[in-house]
């Protein structure tokens, strides 16, 4: 009998040879708001870990404009909370005309609690061939708490 032993970690270690896009040079980022102490940049950026704080509590939004259309096959979002238990809602789009029309990608929630579930990483493959428009809408906590919203990592590909 032939046999061959394989790997286990296949989809753990998805993205670690993934060649992301350099953000920093294809695209103009808006944000609603932004802590000094944690810009945008350190949650776009590799090599800067503390990520994006909003300055203010509530509905943020970041969207990344792109000099050039682009294809855009992955997408990887990181966030994380270790003190407030809340449920955080999310949404992607894109658009292919600069913001005229938008195309949802996902729409997630997730429950981060301290004792328990204190990061979300998401993974969405997906075939956009020409996007000039990206847009992630966070809701930090959907009761309306004066919650701060923050992301960890957005890495594209």
């Amino acid at each position: 009998m032939r046999k061959r032993l394989i790997n286990q970690d296949i989809t753990e270690t998805a993205s670690i040879d993934t060649d992301w896009l350099n953000l920093e040079l294809l695209a103009e980022v808006e944000i609603s708001s932004e802590d000094a102490s944690y810009p945008i940049e350190s949650a776009l950026l590799p090599g800067l870990t503390c990520g994006w704080r909003a300055a203010e509590a509530g509905k943020q939004t970041i969207r990344l404009r792109f000099n050039n259309p682009q294809q855009i096959r992955l997408i990887k979002l990181k966030f994380e909370e270790n003190q407030t238990e809340r449920t955080q809602i999310y949404d992607l789009r894109w658009s292919a005309d600069n913001g005229v029309t938008f195309h949802e990608i996902v729409r997630q929630q997730w429950n981060f609690s301290p004792t328990g579930a204190t990061s979300e990483i998401e993974e969405h493959q997906v075939d956009l061939p020409a996007i000039n428009l990206l847009e992630l809408n966070i809701i930090p906590d959907i009761t309306g708490a004066p919650v701060i919203a923050s992301l960890t990592q957005l890495r594209l590909a």
